[in-house]
């Protein structure tokens, strides 16, 4: 059995009993960054387009030369 104790940057603490529950908590947690992250980027590129700003990592090709 392993303990391993959590603190969170809201001032929860999460008390974690074995690597199975570890492993939940863990996949949780990568699961909301990466859906937090997407949501990021639908919003950024969104801003761009409603602001019609070109971001950096756009690559405008025009006959296989950039203007």
């Amino acid at each position: 059995m392993v303990l391993i104790i959590v603190f969170l940057s809201c001032g929860v603490t999460i008390w974690i009993v074995n690597v199975e529950q570890a492993k939940v908590n863990n996949n949780y947690n990568n699961t909301r960054l990466k859906l937090l992250k997407a949501n990021t980027a639908i919003w950024f590129n969104k801003m761009c387009k409603v602001k019609q700003l070109k971001p950096n990592y756009i690559n405008i090709r025009i006959n296989g030369q950039k203007p």
